[in-house]
C-alpha cells in the first residue's frame, strides 16, 4: 500500500569483528498503516501520494491518488478531510493540508489534461450501474478500469447526483465536476440521460445485464407537520438547491428562515442570502454544539451574516409570520418545549430536515432487505439478491461525497471478483502508527498553508468560489509537512547512526538493508528513525 522502501535482510561475511552474536533484540524495518489512510472513507493511499507530491512529481501523485479516487478536484473541495483530523502533525503544529493538495492535483490535472486507461482486457460482461451521483460514477470508473462494460442510467437530466443538485456552486464549480465526469466516461462509460429504473430485475434481464450495482441518491426532502396558512411560502431545501441547476431562481423575499441544523441547512442559508435575502436565518431546536452541520461551515455562514436562533422550533406557519416555540434540555440533553412562544417575520421557510431515497425500484425484488429507508448490504456491498449491489445513499452509513466515491470502488471490487468467480479479499490492515511511535526531534517546525477564501463582500453577491486553492509554492510545502508516518522514506538516519555499518544502503528502490552478521541489537537506529519505521524484535533462541 506505502511506497515499499526497506527491509531486514541476513547477510552474510567472511570479515572479523562480527558482533551479531552479541544481540537479545534485532532491528526490522515495518510498515505501518498511516493514520490518515486508515481514517479515508475512500481508502486512498494518502502518505503514497504525498511521498511523490512533495518530490514535485504531480502526475505521478495524480496517478497514485486515482488508484482510489477518480475525482481529486472535486473531493479536494467537498471533503470534510477525516484524514486530517488522524494525522498526527496536530499533536506536533497542525495537520497537513491534505486536502488542498488534493486539490491542488485535482486541479492540474484538469489543466494539464492527464488521462486513464483501461487496466484489463475486456471481460465480456456488463454492468448495470443506477444513478450518476459519486457511488454510481466511482463504481463505473473502477469497473471500467477492470475491462467491464458499464451503462449508467441517470433519472434525471443531468449526472453528478447531489454534487451537482445538492453542492452550491460556491463550494463546487461546475466545471470542475464536468472535467472530471467526463474523464470517467472517456473510460467508454455508456450514459443514458433521463432513463429513470423502474424495476432494477426487469431492467437486469431486458439489458442483458450480468450485476448491477444501485447508487440512487437521496433527493427526497423530508418533511415536517408544520400548521400553516394557505399563504404561507414553505419549500424544502433540495428543491431549493435543485432549483439553482435551472434558469429560472426562486423568488424567496426579504427575510428566509431556514429550518434545520445539518450541512444542508447552512447550504440553504447561504445560497438565500446570494438570491437577495436581507436576512437569513437559521432556525435549530438543539444547541450550536449539537448542530450536525461542521463547525468550519457554520463559521463561513455567520461570516456572510448567516443568524442563527438556536433551542427554537416552529409551532406555526403563515404568511410573513412564523411562531416559534423556545426549547430546553433535559437531564440527557434532548431538547424538550417549553411553552414560551415567539413571533418572527419571515417571507419564506426552507425545510432542512434531512433527505431521503427513493426506492420504488426494488419493489418486489426477493432477498432485499430495507430498514429505516435504506437497503442492507454485506461487507462486500451485495444486497440479498445475487448479483445486486448497493452504496452511497441508499445504504446505512454516513452520507458524504468522499463515503459514496469509498463505497463505489468498494463495490466494484467485489462486482470484479463476483463476475470472475474470484471473491474478492481485502488485504491485511498493518497497525495504525500513532505519534507516541514517531521520533519528531526530526521534523522542524512549519506552520499550515492557510488557503485564501474569496473576500466577504463578493460572497453574499455572486455564487463565485468561495474556498480558493494553494498555488504551486505552497502545494508543495504542505506535502513537505507530511511526517511519513510509519513508513521509511529515506532520510539516511538509521545508516548515518549505526555504529557497527549494519546498515546497508542498497539503492531507492530497495532503500536500506541489516547486515545482521555486524548488528549487535543497541537499538540507535530504531530509537533515531523520525518515522517510527523500525522496531526491535526478540531473538529467537
Amino acid at each position: 500500500m506505502e511506497k515499499p522502501f526497506a527491509i531486514t535482510l541476513d547477510v552474510g561475511s567472511s570479515l572479523a569483528n562480527k558482533t551479531g552474536s552479541w544481540r537479545d533484540e534485532r532491528p526490522v524495518y515495518v510498515h505501518r498503516l498511516p493514520p490518515c489512510n486508515d481514517a479515508c472513507p475512500a481508502g486512498e493511499n494518502i502518505q503514497g501520494w504525498l511521498y511523490e507530491a512533495e518530490a514535485g512529481n504531480y502526475e505521478a501523485a495524480w496517478r497514485v491518488l486515482v488508484r482510489d479516487n477518480p475525482m481529486p478536484a472535486v473531493m479536494g473541495r467537498v471533503c470534510y478531510h477525516p484524514c486530517e483530523t488522524a494525522c498526527n502533525r496536530t499533536h506536533l503544529d497542525e495537520a497537513v493540508g491534505i486536502n488542498a493538495v488534493e486539490r491542488f492535483l485535482g486541479d492540474e490535472a484538469i489543466k494539464q489534461g492527464w488521462r486513464v486507461e483501461p487496466e484489463a482486457e475486456p471481460s465480456g460482461k456488463r454492468v448495470l450501474v443506477v444513478g450518476a451521483g459519486p457511488s454510481g460514477l466511482s463504481a463505473a470508473y473502477h469497473l471500467a478500469l477492470r475491462g467491464h462494460a458499464v451503462t449508467i442510467r441517470e433519472a434525471g437530466p443531468m449526472t453528478g447526483g447531489m454534487m451537482r443538485f445538492g453542492i452550491p456552486r460556491y463550494r463546487l464549480p461546475r466545471e470542475v465536476l464536468d472535467a472530471e465526469i467526463r474523464r470517467i466516461l472517456d473510460l467508454g462509460v455508456e450514459l443514458e440521460l433521463e432513463s429513470k429504473v423502474e424495476n432494477i430485475e426487469t431492467a437486469m434481464r431486458e439489458g442483458g445485464f450480468d450485476a448491477a450495482f444501485l447508487a440512487v441518491g437521496a433527493h427526497l426532502g423530508k418533511r415536517a407537520y408544520i400548521p400553516a396558512g394557505e399563504a404561507a411560502h414553505i419549500l424544502d431545501a433540495v428543491s431549493l438547491l435543485r432549483s439553482m441547476e435551472g434558469e429560472e431562481r426562486p423568488l424567496l423575499g426579504r427575510r428566509v428562515v431556514v429550518y434545520g441544523g445539518g450541512n444542508t441547512a447552512i447550504d440553504a442559508a447561504r445560497t438565500a442570502k446570494r438570491l437577495g435575502a436581507e436576512e437569513a436565518i437559521i432556525v435549530y431546536r438543539r444547541t450550536r454544539a449539537q448542530m450536525p452541520a461542521h463547525e468550519f461551515e457554520v463559521e463561513e455562514a455567520e461570516d456572510e451574516g448567516v443568524l442563527m436562533r438556536w433551542l427554537s422550533t416552529i409551532k406555526q406557519a403563515d404568511e410573513g409570520r412564523l411562531v416559534l416555540e423556545k426549547m430546553e434540555l433535559d437531564e440527557t440533553g434532548f431538547p424538550q418545549p417549553t411553552g414560551e412562544t415567539e413571533e418572527l417575520e419571515a417571507d419564506s421557510v426552507v425545510l432542512a430536515l434531512g433527505q431521503e431515497a427513493d426506492l420504488s425500484l426494488l419493489e418486489g425484488v426477493e432477498g432485499l432487505v430495507v430498514e429505516d429507508g435504506v437497503v442492507q448490504v454485506g461487507p462486500d456491498m451485495q444486497t440479498g439478491h445475487r448479483g445486486i449491489f448497493a452504496g452511497g445513499d441508499m445504504v446505512p452509513a454516513e452520507r458524504t461525497v468522499t463515503v459514496a466515491i469509498g463505497h463505489g470502488k468498494l463495490a466494484a471490487k467485489n462486482i470484479d471478483g463476483w463476475l470472475r468467480g474470484v471473491p474478492w479479499e481485502h488485504p491485511p490492515r498493518p497497525d495504525v502508527v500513532t505519534f507516541d511511535q514517531l521520533n519528531v526531534w526530526y521534523y522542524a517546525d512549519a506552520d499550515r498553508t492557510v488557503a485564501p477564501q474569496l473576500d466577504a463582500v463578493r460572497r453574499t453577491s455572486t455564487f463565485d468560489e468561495v474556498q480558493l486553492g494553494l498555488d504551486e509554492t505552497n502545494a508543495l510545502f504542505e506535502a513537505r509537512r507530511c511526517l511519513s508516518c510509519g513508513n521509511c522514506f529515506g532520510c539516511d538516519n538509521c545508516y548515518g547512526v549505526c555504529p557497527d555499518n549494519a546498515v546497508m544502503k542498497v539503492d531507492e528502490a530497495d532503500g536500506y538493508k541489516f547486515d545482521l552478521d555486524y548488528c549487535k541489537g543497541c537499538g540507535i537506529c530504531a530509537k533515531e528513525c523520525p518515522c517510527g519505521a523500525i522496531i526491535m524484535e526478540p531473538e529467537q533462541i
